[in-house]
């Protein structure tokens, strides 16, 4: 699990250096997080051009349409003219149609993943009162950035979790390694971790000491574990934010978060 601080790292940078803050969402009125299905209509869009479709992303989803459109597929301003026609014309490439349809199919239902979501986010709640629950919603990217943060909301794409022998990662040159967890049961936990990144960044002058990095990610890490209790990560760093939080009763995980302890 090492191997995923560099990565994060750059996502948080990403995030910082967009100035995306979070506010508060609601979510179901029976308490469950449930995963906003934007794919669908984003799908919908791109297979047949319903313009109804187009209309609701634009509307209903300004934001995520923006942040797909520009920061993710790199298309351009979301106000040019041409923008739409450039968007769709780009997905009527064949593997990429064909990934709209596996996707669709792969993820036809997702409730276990809003259960998943909702234990761990009330696990965290628990952790840290104070916290605000984020909107999810699903997308699908063209094999690029897994999770997304914005204003107060979750994106995840749909299209990095395929499984491992899902062919078109293969055929795109991931390893073996990366190909491991790019499955369904990764979803919760990198939402977690991306999250806890957003709101608990680095400080700017310590993002250069490579020993201070792979703490803060140690820290961020054992959080995510005992959301999930599950040990996912068992790095040095992530024992070394257990044994804090052991020795020092009255630290609290937001403070660990904050580095604090020291």
């Amino acid at each position: 699990m090492s191997k995923i601080y560099g990565f994060l790292f750059l996502v948080m940078l990403i995030c910082i250096s967009c100035e995306w803050h979070l506010r508060p969402f609601s979510n179901g009125e029976d308490g469950m997080i449930h995963v906003d299905r934007y794919d669908r209509i984003e799908t919908l869009y791109l297979t047949t051009g319903d313009i109804s479709a187009l209309h609701q992303m634009n509307t209903s989803y300004p934001q995520q349409t923006r942040v797909l459109i520009e920061d993710m597929l790199q298309l351009g301003n979301v106000n040019d003219t041409n923008i739409n026609t450039k968007f769709l014309f780009f997905f009527q490439d064949t593997t990429l149609q064909t990934l709209l349809a596996d996707v669709a199919h792969e993820y036809g239902d997702m409730d276990d993943i809003d259960e998943q979501l909702t234990q761990a986010f009330d696990r965290l709640r628990e952790l840290i009162p104070s916290i605000a629950i984020p909107q999810v919603y699903s997308q699908i990217g063209s094999l690029d950035q897994s999770i997304v943060v914005i204003d107060g909301a979750l994106g995840i794409s749909l299209d990095k979790y395929m499984g491992a022998d899902y062919p078109l990662y293969k055929r795109y040159g991931y390893t073996e390694k990366q190909r491991c967890s790019m499955n369904r049961s990764f979803i919760v936990l990198d939402c977690l971790s991306f999250y806890l990144l957003s709101l608990y960044p680095l400080p700017q002058e310590k993002m250069d000491d490579k020993e201070e990095r792979e703490l803060h990610i140690g820290r961020i890490q054992y959080v995510v574990n005992q959301c999930l209790e599950k040990e996912y990560f068992k790095s040095p760093q992530v024992k070394q934010a257990a044994d804090t939080m052991m020795k020092n009763q009255h630290l609290t995980v937001e403070q660990l978060l904050m580095g604090l302890e020291t």
